[in-house]
Order: structure tokens, then sequence, then C-alpha cells
């Protein structure tokens, strides 16, 4: 009788409501997500019209353009503009500069957090936290007198003076990550390699280095971006052809009264690319990296 009384009644059951609220998340999760990625992508979209857009100086907004031409796409190919002229050289400039500062930003910060964190060194926080002081200056502050440095020891208009400034500024955020990240390594490792005769390289390249790969992914592509995104050393520190980089050949659009924008638009979808290609490529390293904390304990 108690059974057919409680299912007889008129309450509903509270499961449709938590249900509702459930779907009202999501719906207004995905609505979110919808909002943020227009936002983000308006921009990419505007420079892909204006790019298709042989008369992109009139764009007028459309959401695509009645004649798409890839005549801008050409002319970057081939450097048939006056503007282009060697634009592969500076290209090939800008990717050498910022793969040598990956480079060099992954070796620094990993032998200082190896030395720091499995060598044991005493008062070592100290070279960390006086690396951070880097910055509490912002890098345009900075520009002038490592202008001065670069002119005293011979490095003017080379792209090595740009590598050596971008390297200084990522270094430190390179030291202080790859040091936290080496806490999640048993220092057993180290211990048993030792005993069976490893010396402190050899456990630097057999064991540091292999179990701190996804850190050096992001770390490395942290440099990477950093140099490949700088523009005010590249336009203060090079000056001619020979080292000239893509960032600033961009600048040159902008000092010329004939420069199309469709041009400017083909040639920053070109130069976003290689940046886009290597964090595809290396995305799995940095995913491993969020679960490597659970090896730990």
């Amino acid at each position: 009788m108690s059974i057919a009384l409680t299912s007889g009644s008129g309450h509903r059951p509270l499961w449709p409501r938590h249900r509702r609220q459930r779907l009202l998340a999501k719906a207004g999760a995905i609505v979110l997500g919808v909002v943020l990625l227009t936002w983000t992508l308006l921009p990419v979209w505007n420079m892909t019209l204006m790019s298709l857009d042989s008369d992109a100086d009139e764009f007028t907004g459309s959401i695509w353009p009645p004649h798409p031409d890839f005549s801008s796409f050409k002319s970057v190919w081939t450097e048939d503009y006056w503007l282009l002229d060697h634009f592969w050289h500076y290209f090939g400039n800008s990717i050498y500069m910022s793969v040598a500062t990956m480079l060099l930003t992954v070796l620094i910060g990993s032998l200082a957090s190896f030395a720091l964190g499995r060598m044991r060194l005493r008062k070592g926080w100290i070279i960390t936290d006086f690396a951070l002081l880097t910055y509490v200056l912002p890098t345009t502050f900075l520009v002038i007198p490592f202008v001065h440095i670069m002119h005293l020891y011979g490095l003017t208009d080379s792209l090595w003076a740009v590598i050596a400034a971008e390297v200084t500024f990522a270094t430190p955020y390179a030291i202080l990550i790859l040091n936290q990240y080496g806490k999640l390594i048993p220092m057993e490792l180290d211990e048993s390699a030792k005993v069976d005769g490893a010396s402190p390289w050899q456990v630097y390249l057999r064991i540091y280095i292999p179990l701190m790969a996804p850190a050096l992914v992001a770390v490395g592509i942290y440099a990477l971006m950093l140099a490949w995104n700088e523009y005010i050393y590249q336009f203060l520190l090079l000056s001619s052809e020979r080292s000239m980089t893509v960032a600033v050949t961009i600048d040159q659009f902008f000092d010329s009264d004939e420069a199309p924008w469709n041009y400017m638009m083909a040639i920053a979808i070109i130069y976003s690319l290689p940046p886009i290609a290597i964090y595809f490529a290396l995305r799995r390293y940095m995913v491993a990296g969020l679960t490597f904390g659970a090896l730990k304990g």
C-alpha cells in the first residue's frame, strides 16, 4: 500500500532538473567556446580575405571576395614584386635565428637546471632568483645598452646579436620551468646510475634529458615563439640584406606608398605557418608532460 501511495504521488522526480542544469551548462560552454573561437579566428580570417583580394586597398569587409585571387601568394613564391626581392633568404634567416635561439635556450636551461636540481648545489636558489631579475625591466628598456654592447663586440648587423638577446630573455624562464619539472624525477635514478659507474655527464644525457623531454619541448617552443615574433631587436640590430629577417621586411611595406595590402597579408600567413607546424608536430610531447607527475611517488 505504501509503495502504491509513493508511486501515485504527484511529486516529479528530481533527475530531470539536474539534467536540465547539465544541458544548460553544456550549452553555455558551447556558446562561450564559439564566441572565443570567433574572436580569435576573426583577424586570421580577415587576413585571408585580404590576401585573396586583388584590390585589398579598397577592401569592403565582405565575408568572401567575389573573385578570389591567389596572385599575391604567387608573387611571394616567385619574388616578382620589388618589395619581395630575396624574401626566401629573409625567411631562411628568420628560421635560422629562431631555431638557434630554441636550441641554445634548451641547452643552457637544461644544463643549469641539472646543476641546480640534480647536483644539489648549495644556495642554488640564488642563481634562479637572480636570473628572474631579468624580467624586472621591460625588454624595450634594455635595447639601447644591448645595441651598444653588440657594437663593442663587433656583432652589429649580425643574426647572432639577435640570437644572443633572445637567449638572454628566454633562459631565465627556461631555468625556472625545467628546475621545477626536474623535481618530479626521482633522485633514486641518479643514485642508481652512479652506483653502476655513470658519470654526471652520462646521467645528464641518458637519464635527465630523456625524462625531461616534455618540459624541454615546452621550453623550446616558448623560445622559438619569442624569437619568431620579436621585432624591436631585429629592427635595431639588423640593417643589411644579408642579415635581414621577415619581421623587418614587413616593416618596409609600411614605409612604401605603393605597398598592396594583399601582399602583406600573404606574407603574414606564410610567416605564421612554421610555428604552427612545429607546435602540432610536438604537441604530444607537451601533453605527455601534463601526466608525468603521476610517476612521482
